[in-house]
Order: structure tokens, then C-alpha cells, then sequence
């Protein structure tokens, strides 16, 4: 849910004069951009173009005066949803939050036209390139294109010619990189083919920042992007037509959570309502792909995918990847699967192409580019390195084969380069020049953006999509991304600290109402066939539950611990055995530990090691667990929620060590201890409260909640032996502890006042059915959560029902025991039956 925003930055009583000096205010104060590069704001003249008049005019004095708090708005809205950019995927310490300015990137109805059109042309100039080369190879054969620039590319699949994915599509969305030069014309700079990323930050951004200037977004007539999703999946549902019988069922293919992208992997998958899934639940069946689900094997007939190429299939690609899907190629080649993009586009991808498509364009088309490209040549040619050497400094270097590592380099901009430096490059050309491609240097033009207090100009690069309609014709999305420089003017790059923009493309028809959120009218139900469940996914938010109740039991248990330890020990023996035993089998003190009773100072040091120290396999460890299975099912989770534990690990953080505690009296450590507990209790509460009431009941919140009740089971199963056996329950303080560990002691006093009745605690604490904490209402909240997922009756069988006369307390634990054993054992057949798929098996000997 989108939290508050700031001030409305509308303000209808604004008059004429106001906004002269509002634009006055902004052409004096804002810098003009620096020389070379166009000025977005300013024409030649010096004045505010039209279109920014016709903002701040909008916004107003209010509008620019709120531009700090605005910023500080989207700070909160993003830390809040978890739009994250991991700049290291490997290293979990890189991930940061999305850079987002509050300012958008204006584009008029003239030049929208402009770009629109170009763009479209290319996407589908680029599906014929790729139609061709993996087939006819007419353009080879012609030299339109050298075989070695496409046959010698990493990107291009061998494995993939002769293949026509179904309808004849290749690419679903195509990527485009743009810049204007100091002219004011509109240059290509790149593509993305493979598996372009953005679309889920890009709707992210518009959902910010439209809600930031309401009155300037409506009565500019900014160009809503909703219908760009929807069209993408009635393409894909149309594409799948042939082998679905027209109920197609899409998924969403991620690498995981380690991907630099992956919250917009996670955030793509919710808004279009289709699971995300990594390459380990789906297999291939006879050429057809399956997902694993808890109701067994379900056929996907369509993959949207942001797994590169040589990572899809270990069986004919990279044999170490561990994102792919073995089979997926074959699926692939017996038209049995639509991929979004399809295999093998990479090699498009290269910039060393752009220097070709000129001439393709009026060979397959037969009409001009009507979007130039940058001047580009490939070293690999002889003439064009010779062409082109003697005027290297105009170049930026560039790698042919950016996808193959061996191969890739930082691209350098010769102009800032010194004769040394240069030197070293042309002489790197001349040793490997088909490794090599340059491009003419552009500057690139620059963009008011709000910074550090201050309205300033930054280099900018546009990228807007290419999205296929269901009648195989390329629309490109009324909006995009716009990234921007930190500092260098040369360098737009996210990974070097810049930032991005929204880009608001400015109609002069219709504004186009459609939106794929849901809205007060109500959204149509999904089928459930929409609502599948993945097997990795359902055990994921098993152990999201297990681990939730598993840090909650922990907490309460430490604190029992703590609190004994702090009170005066006289006549606590038989409790401080009993909460020694519980102690070690929570993990919460080393087996060689002595006991409380014989050391109760190394066991108060133990237990707070256990607590705070992250790798001793306490409580920091178990929240770490539960952060890390939260993070890799998000898409499924209200962001708010994925991000308690990492808090709850902060205040872990700032726990105290034992380095503090031996400057502290035994007293005072137990209690700052004990407080420091205490903070923690709220967002634990937050976590439970966010799964109780902020997730669907559908199969996966049915498995998280089984998940805590099994290790409910197994841990309150698990108190009553040793209060028992060693007399604990029998001391007014052992009594007490035992209805605390079962959160029942406020239950307990309400009904039976300070009696110390033990018939009365077993009743409350086993038999009760209103109890939530009690056994038999544990087993028969459990009974109800299992008996909703598919195939479940041989576990149901194995749930054990309690019969106590009231009477034999040995009988009852003896059943207690059993019931623990039968938690451990149905947790093991629901990995087996619902997870791992792996049916019982009778050996004959």
C-alpha cells in the first residue's frame, strides 16, 4: 500500500503573476546545461522551454518549495516497498535502495511521435534480423552482416537454428537506450534483446512520482503506461493459443534473489498476476514444460524470462548453471514452450550491429531507419578500423562481445583519454580488433534534476520499451526510464551512483484511463489456475512460518531464562534444571555448558552469546534464517513484511556483548538483557499480525501457518517433560514459568485467580480447544490447515488425536511425547508429498 504522500504541490488560487515569478525564479537560478550538451529545460534563447513552463506552472511555488520533503518522500516509499538495486549480485552488502529524483523527464506529443514510431520500426526490423539469421541466413550470405560478427557472438545459439518460435516472435520487448545530441536529435545508443530489465521500476517510479504533482500529471496530460502491461500478456496469451487451448498458464523466470534486479523480478510477477519461479520448479516432461506445484506437475505453457541465455539450459548450455531449466531448448525447439525473449537474441546486443542496420533496414523493409544510430564500426572489418583509427580520439571504445567475460571491458571515451592511454588502446585494437567496436562520442544532452537543495542539469539516457500487441505488431510504452549522471558528465551509469527519473511522455489525444491495479470498482477474481503455488515457493513460506514461531518461542524462552537468573535462586533448583534442559535444546547454550545450578554466571554468559552473536546458532542465527527464506518468496509478502527481521537484527545489533556485560554487576547485565529483549516483542508482533492479516489464504499462507504450528507443536510438546520430571511445575515459580512458555499465565489467573491447581494447568494448557496455545487446539487448528491442500489424506492419517481421563499425569506426557514425535514426521512427509514429489516407496528384501 502506498503510504502518505507529502503536501499537494497544486495550487488552484496561483495567479498569472505568481507564475511569472516562479518562472522567472527558475531561470535565474537554474544553471544552464554545460557547453556541448543540449539543455532540456532552456531553448537557444535562454527561455524555459514550453512544456517545463507548463510544469512549474502546474506545481507552482508550493510545488518547488516541497521539492526537499518530496524527496524525502520517496526516500521513505522506497525503503518501505524494498525497491532495491543490487550492484553486486554476489555480495548481499551491495544491495541499495533505488535511486529515485522527484523531478520527471518531460517529453512532448511531437517528439513522442518521433521516437515512437522509430522505435517500433526497429522492433520489428530487429525480429526479421533474427528470423533470418536463424534460418535462411540470407543477410549473412549477402554479407549485410559478417557471419563472424553473428556466428562468433557468445550470444548467438548454435543450438537454436532451424528453430521459429511460435507465431514467429522472437522478441517481446525490446529494450532501447536514447540520447539527444547537442542538435536536439534523438540518437539510438543500444538495445537490450536478451532479457531487458526496467519495466517493473519504471511502473514503480510512475506510481511515486504522478502521486507527488496530481494536478500537473492530469492537466499536462501525461500518458498513463498501464496498457503496456496488458498488452504484453494478451501477445503472450495469444502466442500460446496453439498449445494451450486458449487457458494458457505463464510464469515468471528469475535467477533468484541474488539477481541485481530481483525486486522488480518479484514486483513484474505480482502486478501481471503470474507466479515467479526459478529454474528449479520447472522441469521438462516430453518436450513440454511443468512447473512443480503442491498439486503436482502443472503445464506452463508461456515463460517470461530475466535469465540470460547460457544460464537456461545445463544440458546443452553452461553445465554449472543452476537458474536454468534442464530441457528448456528442446522444449523450446518442438514449439512447445512461448519464451519471452526467446532464445538465442543476445547476439543483437552488440554495438558492433548498429554499424549494420542502415543498410538491413532498406534491404528487409525497404525504407530508411527513421532513428539514426551512432556512427558505429567494427574493428573486426579491416577497411572500418582503418576508416576510422587516424580519428580514434572522436571515439568511444566499446567491447563487440560484452556477454563472454574474456571479452569485456568498461567502455572508454578516447576524447578524455591522454596520448599514453590512447596509445595502449590502439595498440589492444590492432593485437584482437574483432573483440573491438567504437562508436562516435555523443554529448549527451542534460536534464533539471532536483539535488542537494538545488535545482541542477545532469547528463541524461532515455530507455523506453518495445512491447508486441496480441496482433504481432510492436507498441512502444508512452514512458520510461530516465537514468542520469552522478557527477562525470561523460558516465550515466546506476552502478557509478547515478540516479533516474520518471519520463512523462505529454499526449495531445486521449490520456488512456486503463490500469492493471485495482480500483474501488473491484478487479475481476483470477482464476485459480493464475494462483499456482510452486513447490519451492510453498516450502519457503512453510519454513517463513517455522521459523516465525521458532524466533517468537526462542524470545520468550530466553526471557524466562533471563528472569530467573536475575531473582534471588533460593528454592529454584528443580525450574533451573528444567529450563537448563530446554535451554540446550533450543539451541540457546552449548551441550558442554555447565547448568545453572552449577554455574549460573558461565551460563548467563553462555546464553547471551546465543542471543546476540551471530554463528552460534541462537536467536540472531534464526532471524537471519527467517530474513533470508522472507527474501526469496517477497513477491508474495507485503513489503513491510520482508523488512521486519532485518530490523529485529538491528536491534540485535546494538545488543549488548560480553565484553559490556564484565563491566556490569551479574544484577545489571540480566536486565539491560531483559530490556533489550523487550524491544524486540513489537516487531515479532508485527510479524505475526502482517501473517495473519495481510496474506491471501490460498495453498502458500495454508503451509505458513501449518509451519507454525508444527513447531509449536514440537516446542511446547517438548516444556512439559522436564517441568515434570524434575519437579518444577510442583514450585509456585515453576508453575508460573510453565503457563509463561505457553503465553497462558493472563488465561490462567482470569479463570482460577492463584491457585496452584495442576489439574487445572494441564486442562488449559493440553485439553482446552478455545486455548490457542493449548495441544489439542494446536492439533486441530493444524487438522484445518492441511486438510485445504490437494492430496493431503495419508498426513492427515498421521495426526494423532489426545485421550487423557484426567487423571494419569505419566499418560498424558507419554502421549505428549507422541504427539511431538508425529510433528517431526509430518513435517517430513509434507516435504516429501508437496515439496519434493517424492512418492512412498516399499523395498523388498
Amino acid at each position: 500500500m502506498m503510504p502518505p504522500l507529502g503536501p499537494t504541490a497544486a495550487n488552484p488560487d496561483t495567479t498569472p503573476e505568481d507564475t511569472a515569478s516562479l518562472l522567472q525564479m527558475i531561470a535565474h537560478q537554474v544553471s544552464p546545461a554545460d557547453q556541448g550538451h543540449f539543455d532540456e529545460l532552456r531553448s537557444e534563447n535562454g527561455q524555459l522551454r514550453d512544456l517545463w513552463k507548463d510544469f512549474y506552472a502546474h506545481i507552482g511555488h508550493s510545488g518547488v518549495q516541497s521539492l526537499p520533503e518530496f524527496a524525502n518522500t520517496i526516500d521513505r516509499i522506497i525503503r518501505l516497498n524494498g525497491v532495491t538495486y543490487n550492484v553486486y549480485a554476489q555480495n548481499k552488502d551491495h544491495e541499495r535502495p533505488w535511486s529515485l529524483n522527484p523531478l520527471p523527464m518531460l517529453i512532448t506529443p511531437s517528439e513522442w511521435r518521433e521516437i515512437s514510431t522509430g522505435l517500433s520500426q526497429r522492433a520489428k526490423l530487429l525480429n526479421l534480423i533474427l528470423q533470418d539469421v536463424y534460418t535462411d541466413r540470407s543477410l549473412l550470405k549477402a554479407a549485410y552482416l559478417p557471419s563472424a560478427l553473428v556466428v562468433g557472438n557468445p550470444g548467438y545459439l548454435h543450438a537454436m537454428h532451424g528453430v521459429r518460435p511460435l507465431g514467429g516472435i522472437y522478441l517481446h520487448v525490446v529494450a532501447f537506450d536514447l540520447a539527444r545530441g547537442p542538435d536536439g536529435r534523438w540518437w539510438v545508443i543500444g538495445q537490450r534483446t536478451q532479457a531487458p530489465s526496467g519495466l517493473g521500476y519504471v511502473l514503480e517510479s510512475r506510481l511515486i512520482v504522478s502521486r507527488l504533482f496530481p494536478q500537473a500529471y492530469r492537466d499536462m496530460k501525461v500518458q498513463n503506461i498501464g496498457s503496456s502491461y496488458r498488452k504484453l500478456l494478451e501477445a503472450l496469451a495469444k502466442l500460446t493459443e496453439p498449445i494451450s487451448n486458449g487457458t494458457p498458464r505463464l510464469a515468471f523466470l528469475t535467477p533468484g534473489a541474488s539477481a541485481e534486479t530481483y525486486f522488480e523480478h518479484a514486483y513484474l510477477a505480482r502486478y501481471l498476476g503470474i507466479p515467479l519461479v526459478e529454474g528449479a520448479d520447472l522441469t521438462v516432461r516430453d518436450g513440454k514444460v511443468y512447473m512443480r506445484t503442491i498439486e503436482g506437475l502443472k503445464r506452463i505453457h508461456g515463460l517470461m524470462r530475466r535469465v540470460d541465455d547460457e544460464y537456461c539450459d545445463p544440458l546443452e548450455l553452461r553445465p554449472d548453471s543452476s537458474f536454468g531449466v534442464p530441457g528448456l531448448l528442446e522444449a523450446a525447439r518442438r514449439e512447445q514452450v512461448v519464451i519471452a525473449n526467446a532464445l538465442g537474441t543476445g547476439f543483437l546486443e552488440s554495438p558492433a550491429i548498429q554499424g549494420f542496420l542502415p543498410t538491413i533496414c532498406e534491404y528487409l523493409l525497404g525504407e530508411p531507419l527513421k532513428l539514426p544510430s551512432l556512427h558505429t564500426w567494427w574493428c573486426g572489418e579491416e577497411a572500418a578500423w582503418q576508416e576510422i583509427s587516424p580519428h580514434l580520439k572522436t571515439q568511444v571504445i566499446k567491447p563487440t562481445f560484452a556477454t563472454n567475460p574474456s571479452t569485456n571491458f568498461d567502455p572508454a571515451i578516447a576524447a578524455i583519454l591522454g596520448e599514453n592511454e590512447l596509445r595502449q588502446w590502439r595498440h589492444r585494437i590492432e593485437q584482437q580488433p574483432s573483440i573491438y567496436t567504437t562508436q562516435t562520442y555523443l554529448p549527451f544532452s542534460q536534464v533539471p534534476i532536483w539535488r542537494q537543495g538545488a535545482i541542477e542539469p545532469r547528463t541524461a539516457m532515455l530507455r523506453f520499451y518495445a512491447i508486441v500487441d496480441s496482433q504481432g505488431q510492436w507498441q512502444v510504452m508512452p514512458g520510461g526510464m530516465t537514468r542520469v549522471a552522478a557527477v562525470d558528465p561523460h558516465i550515466v551509469s546506476l552502478q557509478s551512483g547515478g540516479s533516474t527519473l520518471d519520463t512523462w511522455v505529454v499526449t495531445d489525444d486521449e490520456v488512456d484511463t486503463f490500469s492493471m491495479l485495482p480500483s474501488r470498482s473491484g478487479i475481476a477474481r483470477r482464476d485459480s489456475e493464475h494462483n499456482l503455488v510452486s513447490s519451492r515457493t510453498a516450502e519457503n513460506l512453510y519454513w517463513v512460518g517455522r521459523y516465525t514461531e521458532r524466533t517468537e518461542t526462542t524470545l520468550r524462552l530466553a526471557r524466562q531464562c533471563l528472569e530467573l537468573l536475575s531473582r534471588n535462586r533460593r528454592d529454584s533448583q528443580p525450574l533451573e534444571q528444567a529450563i537448563s534442559i530446554l535451554m540446550l535444546r533450543q539451541g540457546l547454550a552449548h551441550p558442554g555448558t555447565p547448568g545453572i545450578t552449577q554455574d549460573a554466571r558461565a551460563f548467563a554468559d553462555d546464553l547471551i552469546q546465543h542471543l546476540w552473536k551471530p554463528g552460534a546458532g541462537g536467536l540472531y542465527d534464526t532471524v537471519d534464517a527467517l530474513e533470508k527464506v522472507m527474501r526469496t518468496v517477497r513477491e508474495r509478502l507485503p513489503p513491510e513484511h520482508v523488512e521486519i527481521p532485518a530490523r529485529i537484527k538491528q536491534l540485535l545489533n546494538a545488543g549488548q556483548g560480553s565484553e559490556q556485560l564484565e563491566l556490569q554487576s551479574r544484577g545489571q547485565y540480566l536486565i539491560t538483557a531483559i530490556e533489550q529483549l523487550e524491544l524486540l516483542e513489537v516487531p515479532i508482533a508485527a510479524l505475526v499480525g502482517y501473517q495473519l492479516d495481510r496474506m491471501t489464504r490460498d495453498f502458500g499462507w495454508r503451509l505458513l501457518a501449518a509451519g507454525r504450528l508444527i513447531e509449536r507443536l514440537v516446542h511446547l510438546g517438548g516444556v512439559l517433560k522436564p517441568f515434570f520430571e524434575h519437579g518444577a511445575v510442583y514450585t509456585p515459580r515453576g508453575f508460573d514459568a510453565l503457563l509463561n512458555l505457553f503465553d497462558s499465565l493472563i488465561t490462567f489467573r482470569s479463570r482460577y485467580q492463584r491457585h496452584q491447581d495442576i489439574l487445572a494447568l494441564l486442562d488449559l494448557v493440553i485439553t482446552d480447544p478455545t486455548n490457542p496455545r493449548s495441544i489439542a487446539c494446536i492439533l486441530n487448528d493444524l487438522r484445518q490447515q492441511l486438510a485445504a491442500l490437494p492430496d493431503i489424506e495419508p498426513i492427515l492419517a498421521l495426526l494423532p488425536s489426545l485421550d487423557w481421563d484426567g487423571e494419569s499425569i505419566k499418560t498424558l506426557l507419554v502421549q505428549i511425547d507422541s504427539v511431538t514425535q508425529a510433528a517431526n514426521t509430518i513435517s517430513d512427509a509434507i516435504g516429501k508429498r508437496l515439496f519434493a514429489h517424492v512418492p512412498d516407496q516399499l523395498y523388498a528384501t
